[in-house]
């Protein structure tokens, strides 16, 4: 329901005040067919907001995208934000949102490894189909926007070894990410790749009792059929906050992204108090 999406302002300033917070990463969940805001505009200005924190989609749903036109907006959000930036991707697992598009939901993994090369060959600054010069800024390490892919499948994990700096976890557990990061680690090391993945995975959280039935009607609206399985997994107080957190670090993940299900200022500053 549109009343409980928060005012766009309310996005840049919780934004700016977990910079002030020491917060690593602000990140966004990719949905078309829902009246949220855009990720790219979202973290574009979330990025003229803040100074240090980094900035993530997690995940955009690319293959609903032009490619030429994802990797300029990759690009310049890489380069306004000096390097914070990664892109994180992935095929997407609801037919709506490709409905609305005009896109084919069938071929999506098909089409988002073409769009993948393509997009890198931008980025470089190779000729693209209709045209014989760059057509992206290039990126601010020279090759390419920094990627990260979620989804479980065995493409996936080719992704992550052909095009990505790393993996992450669409939801889940520390148990699941543990299964995802020996598949992962093993495919690097065959393919030769130096260095490490990094891992990331997500969760929710609703600090405060008073916010739980805001929280709750927001989970349900956005997941629908979905939404009270994940309601039942959102950190609902600070002792599950510090745990969850544990649990991961324990289990080798590189970050944990807790979201907001009822957006505030207020929320930022109750989860640094739980967990940093």
């Amino acid at each position: 329901m549109d009343k409980s999406l928060p005012n766009g302002r309310l996005l840049v300033d919780i934004a700016r005040r977990a910079d002030q917070l020491g917060f690593s990463t602000l990140a966004t969940i990719g949905r078309i067919a829902y009246p949220s805001y855009d990720e790219l505009l979202t973290l574009a200005a979330a990025a003229g907001a803040t100074e240090r924190i980094g900035l993530l989609t997690d995940i955009l749903l690319a293959p609903v995208r032009e490619p030429i036109l994802l990797a300029r907006q990759a690009a310049a959000l890489d380069q306004l934000s000096r390097g914070r930036f990664v892109l994180g991707v992935g095929v997407g697992a609801r037919q709506d949102d490709f409905a609305v598009t005009g896109f084919n939901f069938h071929d999506r993994g098909q089409r988002l490894d073409a769009a993948l090369d393509l997009m890198h060959r931008a980025w470089r600054g190779e000729p693209v189909p209709g045209s014989d010069r760059a057509v992206t800024p290039r990126p601010v390490n020279g090759h390419s926007v920094p990627m990260m892919f979620g989804g479980r499948a065995d493409r996936s994990i080719e992704r992550v070894v052909k095009y990505g700096i790393g993996y992450t976890q669409g939801g889940g557990n520390p148990e699941g990410l543990k299964g995802m990061m020996e598949r992962v680690n093993a495919a690097w090391q065959a393919a030769g790749r130096a260095g490490k993945p990094e891992f990331r995975a997500l969760g929710y959280f609703a600090l405060g009792d008073e916010v739980h039935e805001e929280a709750h009607s927001n989970v349900v609206d956005y997941y629908g059929d979905w939404g009270e399985g994940v309601w039942k997994g959102t950190v609902k107080s600070v002792e599950e906050a510090r745990e969850r957190v544990k649990a991961y670090e324990e289990g080798g993940c590189d970050e944990l992204l807790l979201f907001m299900t009822a957006p505030a200022t207020a929320q930022a500053e109750r989860l640094a108090e739980a967990v940093l």
